[in-house]
């Protein structure tokens, strides 16, 4: 199999191994990486050899940040379209990886974020040690959740994912656990023995004897608040909500979410509202996929990208700068259909498949 320097392909014992291999960007995924994943991916699914398939990171400081956002920016400014065709492969690969027919482990250690989800959080197994940061960040750099993000915090306790994809946090493990991105944990320096072991023994077997109970989180605690001020309707009335609650902590995410851009805040509670209602992860990635489109041509997201990443000042300039400048207009122009241009994942979808996580292990969760 023809293997591209930034992703790793290996097969031993009945196991294939996947490591993305950018460690000097965090591992963030490019066009040809999505490609490399998705035909290893489809040659191992036809392989009666390979019953297994584990994704790791290399280096130590994460699994993936993300897509390359650079580049996505620099397509923008240069008026091109390569971005719309990388999203259209990586939701697809997204869908393949929450479909796919064999085990799927993802080692999600470290820093993962963005499109790290998205190739990690829709497998069966996924483990998580006391080093992994776990976030949605996107309403920090003017985007909105995608990679099936929507659908993964639209399905989380409560109002715990629109707390998450508001305010773009990362949470530690036993949070990660709690919110359902994650099966189990596993601590750092038992990973070398849980992915050697992965080659010969059965998944259920080899992560049982590594996994072990989480650090305690945060967000646990926070649930009463949580689940209230998130409940509300609006932007605007989650923030009075949040302010007029007397706890600290209510008060810095309101601050966090304060610092966002107002038009990706306005999308993405939106987003997450309408995922509820599709349910499934092929509709609400083909419903991502037209937000992204729509996104591709704001100015938040160029101008989010180039405080955060290009020149990293962390004072961006959104237009409009305020939520009440933010109509309703503005939002339903994300969810405008596409056309001719539409992902259609949705409609290709097969009715009646369902897939569990977690295989029955103990700590693992249905679907």
């Amino acid at each position: 199999m023809a293997v591209d320097d930034s992703v790793l392909l290996r097969t031993e014992g009945h196991t294939g191994y996947i490591t993305l291999n950018r460690p000097q960007a965090l591992n963030a995924l490019t066009h040809a990486m999505v490609r490399t994943v998705d035909r290893a991916l489809a040659t191992w699914e036809q392989d009666p050899a390979v019953e297994v398939v584990v994704l790791t990171g290399a280096g130590e400081r994460g699994l993936c940040a993300g897509g390359d956002m650079r580049a996505v920016r620099a397509d923008a400014l240069a008026g091109g379209s390569a971005s719309l065709d990388f999203w259209r492969d990586e939701y697809r690969l997204n869908a393949r990886i929450a479909r796919y027919s064999k085990p799927y482990v993802a080692v999600m250690d470290g820093i993962v974020m963005g499109g790290g989800v998205g190739v990690s959080a829709h497998g069966d197994v996924r483990i998580v040690t006391e080093r992994s940061k776990v976030a949605m960040p996107e309403t920090g750099i003017g985007f909105v959740a995608d990679v099936g993000g929507t659908h993964l915090l639209a399905q989380a306790p409560g109002e715990l994912g629109t707390h998450l994809a508001l305010t773009g946090s990362a949470v530690g493990a036993a949070d990660a656990l709690l919110c359902g991105l994650a099966d189990h944990f596993v601590p750092s320096r038992r990973l070398a023995e849980l992915t050697a072991s992965l080659a010969e023994l059965d998944v259920t077997e080899a992560v049982g004897r590594c996994a072990e109970p989480a650090p305690e989180g945060e967000l646990a605690r926070y649930r009463t608040w949580i689940d209230d001020c998130y409940a509300a309707g609006s932007v605007e009335e989650i923030l009075d909500r949040l302010l007029d609650r007397g706890d600290p902590a209510a008060k810095e995410a309101a601050e966090t979410i304060l610092s966002r851009s107002p038009t990706s805040l306005k999308v993405t509670l939106a987003a997450l509202r309408r995922a509820r209602e599709l349910g499934a992860l092929e509709p609400v990635l083909d419903q991502e996929y037209r937000v992204s489109c729509a996104a591709f041509s704001s100015p938040d997201m160029v101008e989010g990208v180039r405080a955060q990443v290009i020149d990293k000042d962390r004072r961006p300039r959104w237009s409009p700068a305020e939520l009440a400048q933010v109509t309703d207009a503005d939002v339903a122009r994300f969810f405008a259909p596409l056309h001719e241009r539409e992902l259609g994942l949705g409609a290709a979808r097969e009715p009646g498949i369902a897939r569990g996580r977690g295989l029955g292990l103990a700590g693992g969760r249905g679907a």
